[in-house]
């Protein structure tokens, strides 16, 4: 198992030289790794409607780049990764980090970022292997199977 980040040039001001960064950086990690699959947030609308924007932006990036190396991707809102991964869906950040560690069994705390992307690979797990127990056609909505 592996964690990082990738970090866009933040001085960079031209969205698409970010998102090929974005889209380079995946690529490697998925051909050096070869997951069977991608985990990825669903993004809520926050404060700040143009940083919205953003993020969903560069989640299409890593979506796209997912998809044409032929991987699934599955979306998890936060409430569901935090409901996975720590028990309670309104947990703070510091809480998942502290989970992850445990869960891992890392010998120390990663970046909140990284634990972010960390327990959304450990929600898919559950999820993944809970699923297995349902028939096919099985949903989830709001964190329940419906």
């Amino acid at each position: 198992m592996a964690s990082g980040v990738i970090k866009s040039p933040t001085n960079e001001k031209d969205l698409a030289k970010r998102l090929k960064v974005i889209c380079l950086g995946l690529k490697e990690i998925i051909e050096t790794y070869k997951p069977d699959c991608v985990s990825i947030e669903k993004v809520f609308v926050n404060v700040n409607p143009h940083s919205t924007l953003l993020l969903g932006q560069a989640r299409g990036a890593a979506i796209s780049i997912s998809v044409l190396k032929d991987l699934d991707v599955y979306e998890y809102t936060a409430l569901q990764i935090k409901k996975s991964v720590v028990g309670n869906g309104h947990a703070v950040k510091e809480q998942v980090q502290m989970m992850v560690k445990k869960l891992l069994n890392l010998p120390a705390l990663t970046s909140k970022d990284s634990a972010d992307a960390l327990a959304c690979a450990i929600c898919h797990a559950n999820v993944s292997d809970a699923l297995k127990h349902f028939p096919s056609g099985t949903r989830m909505k709001g964190g329940r199977f419906l």
